[in-house]
């Protein structure tokens, strides 16, 4: 009999603890990842959004959000997002040429995510223009 209620009392208390209550933080891109896929730096401004909704019950405070290196900058939301609402973090890459694999870490309140930190994750790739050959420019103009 004492471990049937003991088992009971585990059982709820295991119940309980999956039904936090607190702000929770759930992010629209799947896996928390935007691609920018393959970009130059003349027709790309490099900013790209991360939408968020607080699913939860108590407002949502994003304490920091800091990135892996000073190449991304990410922005922060000032104010407290309350249950129900949406919010973003705006994301600006340098675009200087080659591979973006780049982690930006949301520090907040959310119940949700361990620590309450949320790994964001950009990739792609950025390409240089084509360079144009002051020698071949003349050649192609001459032969028309």
């Amino acid at each position: 009999m004492k471990n049937l209620l003991s088992l009971i009392a585990v059982v709820l208390f295991g119940i309980s603890a999956q039904a936090q209550s607190g702000a929770k933080i759930e992010f629209k891109d799947k896996d928390n990842t935007i691609d920018y896929g393959t970009v130059t730096k003349e027709t790309d401004n490099g900013i790209r959004v991360f939408e968020f909704t607080n699913t939860g019950d108590a407002p949502l405070i994003i304490t920091n959000v800091q990135s892996t290196c000073g190449c991304t900058v990410p922005s922060t939301p000032k104010e407290p997002i309350l249950p129900g609402k949406k919010g973003k973090i705006e994301v600006k890459y340098n675009m200087n040429p080659g591979p973006i694999r780049k982690t930006i870490t949301v520090e907040s309140n959310a119940v949700n995510y361990e620590g309450g930190k949320v790994p964001l994750k950009i990739k792609g790739t950025v390409v240089a223009p084509a360079d144009v050959n002051v020698m071949e420019k003349k050649k192609s103009i001459m032969n028309q």
